[in-house]
């Protein structure tokens, strides 16, 4: 099945600049600037319209108009970044081995994860700030992927994997098995 022409268009509200460039947005706002690039979406056109961005798609096979509505949304969250920022909350949770979670430059460091001698590292990705404080690590920015991506990469640095991820103390399938780790519990806007 083929679309013959389909286009969605995003409201730009006040306060809020986009600039397009070819398949390249850049969206500027009061709590910062946010910028990609879609040129992997071959057949979509992305053009500033009086007051909205216009994402267009000609002659378009599912797999098009699907990817038309993902940089559409894309674009949203780009704006909806710029004038209302993202938080990501995540709790340290342990049962027996404190954790002590830090932030050093552009890493988290995770000491103690259940007992463990070495130190666990998280990337913590550019445009994106992330606080500790007592047992809540909150990842904070204007990019959603960046923020999201950020937080999954504080998560999955405790992710256990292979052997350890069976239950402790031999009850092979039974019981919760190990819970110790830092968890997303909550996604909010900062403003």
């Amino acid at each position: 099945m083929k679309v013959l022409s389909s286009a969605k268009r995003v409201e730009i509200p006040q306060g809020v600049s986009v600039e397009v460039s070819g398949k390249r947005v850049r969206v500027s706002g009061p709590l910062g600037t946010v910028e990609k690039d879609f040129s992997h979406a071959k057949n979509i056109d992305i053009r500033p319209e009086d007051g909205a961005v216009v994402v267009e798609v000609f002659n378009a096979t599912k797999k098009d108009y699907a990817t038309l509505g993902t940089v559409a949304a894309h674009i949203k969250n780009m704006i909806e970044g710029v004038t209302r920022g993202y938080r990501y909350k995540l709790k340290i949770v342990y049962a027996h081995f404190p954790m002590t979670v830090k932030v050093e430059g552009n890493k988290v460091i995770i000491e103690n994860f259940l007992g463990e001698r070495g130190k666990r590292y998280a990337e913590i990705l550019p445009g994106v700030k992330v606080r500790v404080e007592k047992d809540e690590v909150f990842v904070e920015g204007v990019d959603k992927d960046a923020v999201a991506q950020t937080a999954a990469n504080i998560h999955l640095a405790t992710h256990l994997r292979g052997d350890k991820a069976h239950s402790p103390h031999g009850r092979e399938g039974a019981g919760p098995g190990i819970l110790d780790g830092i968890y997303l519990y909550a996604v909010e806007h900062i403003r």
